[in-house]
Parts: structure tokens; C-alpha cells; sequence
């Protein structure tokens, strides 16, 4: 029987619904500042989030949609300046407390650390957007790694992020739960051979999800029931009798696996 010691988060989507309302805005933002009439809508935001990484996104927005790009000599470095504008002006809205945590995120976490379970973070987003929503929603201490970016060569689909945060903890993914929100994190987390909740949105809520333990579409509040999407069995087993996801519920689950 696997004994549950550890969840790992996605961050983006996953703690909260920073795509859409966060890193979107922040793109546009970054681009006026730049000059460029780009302007990402929510539904063509909706497609460049199959590209994973924002470098990468914007690499492929300019390849794809070849809009009137004005003269660079170095195309890297003027991605990467955009880049870094973007996550400017995306830390601002988190230091604003503009992008809340989703239902059951921070009741969650706050009750794995009252029971002793390890936490860490594995995000193809930079170190510093991380930490700062963790510093304005949470606290980056709770976590026992924090694993982000370009710390690993290749992100998710990927597998690297997770094996990177299993080598840091030194324990073995059977005893551990992966917090997911997008079919690129479930296949990570898959290859590194990890479970993984998937919590759905707007942008990923159509997604293939058939590898993970269970698809819903938040963790829940005593006010606010989680829908079970995928994993019907798992509503009438392990469902807490307040309707919401929690431990005991994903101890059981992990058990059973």
C-alpha cells in the first residue's frame, strides 16, 4: 500500500488562474511598452498556451502569425527582453493581489503542512513569477523545492521538472501527488511516473486527462462543492462528506492507486 508524503503544485493555472488573467495581460502590457500593436486575446492566448514557456510562446506567435516585426539584429535577445518586460508587469498584478488563489488551494496546503507532508513546486514558469505569487498568497517557506524555469533543459511535457524535484527530495514518486491543470503537466508527471489530480479550467477543460487519478474542476471549499469530471468512483470512496477535496480523502485515494 502507497503511503501519500508529498505533494508537488503546478503553478500556473493550477494555483491560480494566472494565464488568463496574469501573463496575458502582462504580454500585452510588454507589448505596447515595446511599441508593437499585438494584442493577445483571450482566445488567441488559448492557443499559444500549447507552446510551452513564454519565450518559447512568443518565438512561436512571431513564427506563425509573421506579424510586421520591426527591424531587430538579434531576434533571442529582443524575445527575451519582451519576456522580461512581460514578467514585470505579471509580478505587479500578483504584488497587487489581483490574481487570487483558486478554491482549496491555500486550505489544502495549509492542511498538508499541519499534517507533516512534504510540499514543492514544479513550474515551467520563472523562479521569480513563483515565488512572488507564493510570497503574495502563501509563503515560498512552506515549500521544500521550488523548482522553476530553466532549471532543467527541456519543460513539460517533458519529464525533467519532476525527476528534478524527486532527486531534491530524495523520496520516490509512489509516495507522492502532483497537482495539475493542463494535459502537457499530466504527460510530465506521467513520464516521471508520478499521479496526478488534474484541477481544469477554462483554457484546458476539453484536454485529454485519461492518465490522471482524478480530473476536477477545483479542490473545493465547505461553501463551494468539487465536481468530479473523471474518477466518479472516487466521489462516493474518498469525497470528504463536505464535497470538497481533502487529506484524508487524497490519502485514500493514493492508497488505492
Amino acid at each position: 500500500m502507497n503511503q501519500l508524503q508529498a505533494l508537488i503544485f503546478d503553478v500556473d493555472g493550477t494555483l491560480a488562474n494566472t494565464e488568463r488573467d496574469g501573463h496575458r495581460l502582462g504580454f500585452n502590457q510588454a507589448f505596447a511598452q515595446m511599441g508593437l500593436d499585438w494584442q493577445w486575446s483571450v482566445e488567441l492566448y488559448g492557443e499559444l498556451l500549447a507552446v510551452a514557456g513564454g519565450k518559447e510562446r512568443i518565438k512561436y506567435f512571431i513564427d506563425r502569425y509573421q506579424p510586421n516585426l520591426p527591424k531587430v539584429e538579434n531576434l533571442t535577445e529582443f524575445i527575451k527582453q519582451l519576456h522580461q518586460l512581460k514578467n514585470k508587469h505579471y509580478q505587479a498584478l500578483l504584488k497587487k493581489g489581483a490574481i487570487p488563489l483558486r478554491p482549496g488551494v491555500k486550505r489544502l496546503i495549509t492542511e498538508a503542512r499541519e499534517q507533516g507532508l512534504r510540499l514543492a513546486i514544479a513550474t515551467t514558469t520563472t523562479l521569480a513569477n513563483a515565488t512572488t505569487l507564493l510570497e503574495n498568497a502563501l509563503d515560498p517557506a512552506w515549500f521544500e523545492v521550488i523548482a522553476a524555469g530553466d532549471i532543467v533543459p527541456a519543460k513539460k511535457p517533458a519529464p525533467d521538472i519532476y525527476f528534478y524535484v524527486l532527486a531534491q527530495m530524495q523520496i520516490e514518486p509512489e509516495h507522492c501527488l502532483v497537482f495539475e491543470d493542463t494535459a502537457h503537466g499530466l504527460e510530465a508527471a506521467t513520464k516521471a511516473k508520478l499521479k496526478t489530480v488534474v484541477t481544469v479550467n477554462n483554457y484546458t477543460d476539453q484536454q485529454d486527462f485519461s492518465k490522471a487519478a482524478l480530473v476536477v474542476n477545483h479542490l473545493g471549499e465547505a461553501d463551494l462543492p468539487t465536481k468530479i469530471i473523471q474518477g466518479q468512483e472516487f466521489s462516493s470512496k474518498y469525497l470528504s462528506k463536505s464535497k470538497h477535496i481533502n487529506l484524508a480523502s487524497l490519502r485514500d485515494l493514493v492508497a488505492n492507486i
